[in-house]
């Protein structure tokens, strides 16, 4: 942003129209229904968006009313440098949450259920956000449920695909041996 009027400058002045648009949008927003914002808590660039700035956006955004920030980071300029990783993203979103003191939605690289339990236990999140193991299996949640035996509140199955809640059976090992007697090419006289 290299705007000099009073939506560029510091970091109060570029949060202005976020802010404004956040506003409008709050207000009609129904108050029983949660609101949440994604920023960049880096755009890997020199000159970005820094880690510290981004824990003053997200605060900005509660005060407004936010109930949640997705963290996520810039990957919008051709001279970042990511530091790409298994969840490489969530340490900005634990550092958000545990700074600014507001409910964080970690993304980045989390593809298993036990990558989401564990920063969700350990406190480094309080949701996790995953789209290409969505993209991949459309029923990830469900699937990672059945695994873990969970079939509590959001596991029932749609009747369609009640099949797929259980891993189909692999292989003839499990299976009683077929009764069938092979017999060779047939001698004739």
């Amino acid at each position: 942003n290299h705007r000099t009027d009073a939506y560029g400058g510091s970091l109060e002045g570029r949060l202005r129209f976020p802010l404004e648009v956040f506003d409008a949008v709050r207000e009609v927003w129904p108050d029983e229904r949660p609101m949440t914002v994604r920023i960049s808590a880096t755009d890997w660039a020199e000159g970005g968006t820094s880690a510290e700035e981004a824990v003053e956006i997200a605060r900005a955004f509660a005060v407004h009313g936010a109930d949640a920030i997705d963290v996520s980071t810039g990957q919008v300029v051709s001279g970042e440098r990511p530091e790409f990783g298994r969840s490489y993203q969530t340490p900005y979103a634990d550092r958000i949450r545990h700074e600014a003191g507001v409910p964080v939605i970690a993304v980045g690289a989390i593809s298993s259920w036990d990558d989401v339990n564990s920063l969700v236990l350990a406190g480094r999140t309080d949701l996790c956000a995953l789209a290409r193991p969505h993209l991949y299996d459309p029923h990830w949640t469900l699937h990672a449920a059945a695994e873990q035996g969970y079939d509590g509140p959001g596991a029932r199955w749609p009747a369609p695909y009640r099949a797929g809640s259980r891993p189909p059976r692999t292989g003839r090992t499990d299976a009683p041996k077929p009764r069938l007697t092979l017999h060779g090419p047939r001698q004739d006289g």
